[in-house]
Formats: structure tokens, sequence, C-alpha cells
């Protein structure tokens, strides 16, 4: 059985070296896997600088951020025990994005973007989950929805209030990873890292909530205490990629289902690395698709995610309610 996961994990590497090959190729100027290693090893020093520089830091953060919002969501979908509990979905981002924006308007540098970006959405995802533990799917969506719409009305005031610099934020909220730079890698990387790192940790423990909180506390597992740590660190995850590449929405919603039914396993210990891996390759391939489909235009990669994740959302939410 351990032999099918490590073929999928070969296969998935093997992906990721073509898919990184190709989106390095994507540019004003197309390249070739041959003509990239070309002037990446023999080339001009201008084009290699565009190359190691400008393309490759974009590679790089289309990856984390995927990665970041995939991990994001499947611990958001534990927690709730809700499959359509994504990040995006029940407001958590909404108040991101707003921290972000209060940020920008203060003149704080990229740093605070993240945040204050996490305060925000780690006070909404306090306040979600307590309403979770005494609300239905449909009140706890409708609840998520309507919070998400009023604090969409406060970003799109401070929108309207920054004035001049506001087609850059409205630019923003759609999504988009066209200011990728080293720096910016490193602030994400680091955040992944924790988030990563304290998700497996507690992986055993994510298993053991998939069974209910009374079979949690059997077990010796306070699941109050554990979800609220697990949220708070979710909520970071999804604050730091917010605060960078904007609104790209649906990523934590379908990966994990995805990443399920391609592993045919709840298993947390499974799900969570290959969540994390998937979530990284998805979100190459749409930034791939958003420079190249409308090329030299590019499409904001928000509205790429959301064009594969709108219909698996409607798709989810009818089968949950039997109408399919």
């Amino acid at each position: 059985m351990l032999s099918k996961y490590y073929f999928l994990g070969i296969c998935l590497l093997f992906f990721y070296l073509i898919a990184i090959f190709l989106a390095l190729g994507l540019g004003e100027e197309y390249l070739n896997p041959k003509e990239l290693i070309f002037y990446i090893f023999k080339g001009d020093e201008l084009t290699r600088e565009i190359i190691l520089n400008v393309r490759l830091p974009r590679v790089l953060m289309a990856i984390l951020i995927g990665m970041l919002l995939a991990s994001s969501g499947v611990i958001t979908q534990n927690v709730f025990s809700n499959p359509l509990a994504d990040p995006y979905i029940i407001g958590i981002a909404s108040a991101a994005s707003f921290g972000a924006i209060l940020a920008h308007i203060l003149g704080l540098g990229d740093y605070y973007f993240g945040i204050f970006a996490f305060i925000c959405s780690g006070l909404f995802s306090l306040f979600i989950f307590k309403i979770s533990k005494k609300s239905s799917l449909s009140s706890l969506l409708i609840i998520g929805i309507a919070t998400s719409s009023f604090l969409g009305a406060l970003s799109s005031f401070l929108v309207y209030y920054i004035g001049e610099d506001s087609f850059k934020i409205i630019t923003w909220l759609m999504g988009h990873i066209s200011a990728a730079s080293l720096e910016r890698v490193f602030l994400i990387f680091v955040p992944l890292l924790f988030c990563l790192a304290y998700f497996y940790i507690h992986k055993n423990s994510l298993n053991i909530l998939l069974s209910g909180d009374d079979e949690a506390r059997n077990l010796g597992v306070d699941a109050a205490k554990l979800k609220i740590r697990l949220l708070l660190v979710s909520s970071l995850a999804c604050s730091f990629a917010l605060a960078f590449t904007g609104l790209i929405a649906f990523v934590g919603l379908i990966i994990p289902h995805i990443t399920r039914l391609l592993l045919k396993n709840y298993n947390n210990i499974l799900v969570l690395p290959f969540c994390t891996l998937i979530g990284g390759l998805f979100l190459l391939f749409c930034d791939s698709l958003a420079r190249s489909v409308l090329a030299p235009i590019e499409i904001p990669i928000g509205v790429v995610t959301s064009f594969f994740g709108a219909p698996i959302f409607l798709y989810l939410a009818l089968k949950i309610r039997n109408f399919l």
C-alpha cells in the first residue's frame, strides 16, 4: 500500500520539474527547456538576470502560496468537520484582506501586511469557531457569507478612501503574483515552514478529531483548545498568502477534496503533505494559464482559480444537500 503513495509522490515531483521548466519559459519571449538551460548557464547576463530574478521568484511564489492556501484549507475543514469550510467561504480571507488594506493605508511595509491580516483573520476565526459549535452547516455558511460581505464593504470603503492608489488595491484584491521577488519568497517561506511543521506535529490529533469531540476527549485530547490553536495557525497561513498576493479563492476548498479522491484516504499523515504539494502545483498551473491564455495581457490569478473552484464548490454544496 505504501508503495502506491511513494509512486504518487515521485509522480508529483516529476510533474513539478516539468511545470517549473515550462513556467520559467513563459514571458514576453517564450523559452523552451533547451533554450532555458542554455541561457541560465551560457546566455547573456541580462537574460540570466530576468530568468533568475524575475521569472524564478514568480514560480517559487506561486508554489509557496498554493501550499499555504491548500494546507490552510485542509486544516480548516478538519477543525470544523465541514467539507465546505474553506477560509474564503466562511469569511476568514475577507477579514485578512481588511487587515492588509488597513496596513497599506497606514503606510506600513510588506511584512506588516501579513501581521495585520493575521490579527484580523485570527480574531474572526475565533468568532466563527465559537459560532460553529452552536450552529448548523447552513447557519455557519450564512453567517460567514454575511460577515464576509460586511468586511468586503469596509474594504471597498477603504479602497475608495485611498483614492489614486485604488487601482493598485483593486488589482491586488483580484489576486496576482506579478510582484514576486526573492525577498517576498523568503517572507512567505518562513511562515509556511512554521505552519506545516505545526500541522504535521499534530497530525495524529487531527486524525482523532475526525472521530468527533467526544471520542477525542476519551483519548485525552482537549478538542476545543486544539481546534483554536489549529485555526489560529491556519489563519496565519491564509493571512500571509493573502497579504502578498491578494484574494486567490477556492484553492483551500478544492485541493483537499482532490487530494482525498486521489489518495482514497482521509488519514492526515498522508493527506496533509500531498495536499500541500498538489496545492503548490495547482497554483503554478493557474499562474501559467493566467500569463499565457491572453498573452501579453495577464489575467488575475484569482479569476483563474475561481473559474475552476466555483463549479466544484457548487457540486459539493449540491451533493451535501443530496441534490446530486
